[in-house]
């Protein structure tokens, strides 16, 4: 990365106001406040180390945001699917009430840590099928209409009020969307650009409004589609194909982070193409991870490295910042 020093040496040029557009390690001598100021910036942005979660699981869903965090269902490396339901506070997991049908590789609709929604799935032993629904309301999970076809590994989109469920395998692989308007679940007529399954938290925003990336059916996807309330359409491609990664966001700015083949690539989508910014520290795939706040922040929880993890990471978007030097 080019610095102030790399463009103009070590010379600290004097001013009366502040440079309208600084570089990183820019400094200089503001004469009308008689202080010494530098500039730096994170133009990757950056990822931190934050609190364990207390199963250790790959395939769970999950969602919410970096602060108020939600883990559910999964896949603990024992065979059995899972039924904890777990809650981030931005510092620490807690176990609250479980899922009434234990499974993994579910649709996640989940925007919010108080409210959600489990969708459709796997259970093991056995790897059956589930069209189960639950809605959680930030203390508990009610079982509501199923949906009309069960899967393996979709995506899901939105609120438990407003619902988008798409791709999966049933088998064989699925571009069919269903529509969900808080009590039942519609087949809508729209299908995706591309049948994908292994994207269980690979999509992201409204119901109206809505943002899917990669996947596979037999080969990992890059591809990238928007969804508008009727209708899919695509969008530029991911500069690293992957499945079984996160993706948190929306339309206008989403994060899409790690995922298989192992990898530990973060790629920031601006409303028209991904660009990539600094890598998860360690590789892992099949983890779970916040839906909202992509632009400033994000959170990926769980996954499978040889055996399920427990580790949980915190995205912290691009930052800038002028310092002020003061002698002592």
């Amino acid at each position: 990365m080019t610095t102030y020093k790399d463009i103009r040496g070590t010379h600290i040029t004097t001013v009366t106001t502040d440079p309208p557009a600084p570089v990183n390690g820019q400094m200089w001598y503001n004469s009308t406040e008689r202080v010494m100021k530098g500039f730096t910036s994170s133009p990757v942005g950056s990822w931190a180390s934050g609190g364990a979660i207390n199963t250790a699981r790959y395939v769970p869903g999950g969602g919410g945001s970096q602060t108020a965090g939600l883990m559910f269902g999964g896949q603990p490396g024992g065979g059995t699917s899972a039924n904890n339901t777990e809650l981030y506070n931005g510092t620490a997991w807690t176990e609250v009430n479980n899922l009434n049908t234990a499974r993994e590789r579910s649709g996640p609709a989940a925007n919010s840590q108080t409210a959600a929604l489990c969708i459709t799935g796997v259970v093991y032993p056995g790897a059956s099928l589930t069209a189960a629904n639950e809605s959680w309301n930030g203390t508990s999970w009610t079982e509501v209409n199923d949906v009309n076809t069960s899967r393996d590994g979709p995506f899901g989109i939105g609120t438990p009020s407003a619902a988008v469920l798409g791709g999966g395998s049933a088998p064989p692989n699925m571009n069919v969307t269903e529509t969900w308007n808080g009590s039942t679940w519609t087949t809508s007529p729209a299908t995706l650009g591309q049948g994908r399954k292994d994207n269980e938290s690979g999509g992201a925003g409204t119901s109206t409004a809505g943002i899917i990336a990669g996947g596979n059916n037999g080969s990992t996807y890059a591809n990238t589609e928007y969804w508008n309330g009727s209708a899919w359409s695509e969008q530029n491609d991911l500069n690293t194909a992957r499945s079984g990664f996160a993706l948190s966001g929306g339309q206008p700015a989403a994060l899409a982070m790690g995922g298989s083949p192992d990898t530990a690539k973060t790629e920031n989508w601006n409303g028209s193409s991904w660009t990539e910014v600094a890598d998860i520290p360690v590789t892992k795939r099949n983890h779970g991870g916040s839906k909202i706040t992509a632009d400033t922040s994000a959170l990926v929880f769980g996954g499978y490295r040889s055996t399920a993890v427990a580790t949980t990471f915190e995205w912290t978007a691009p930052t800038t910042s002028t310092v002020t030097f003061t002698a002592s």
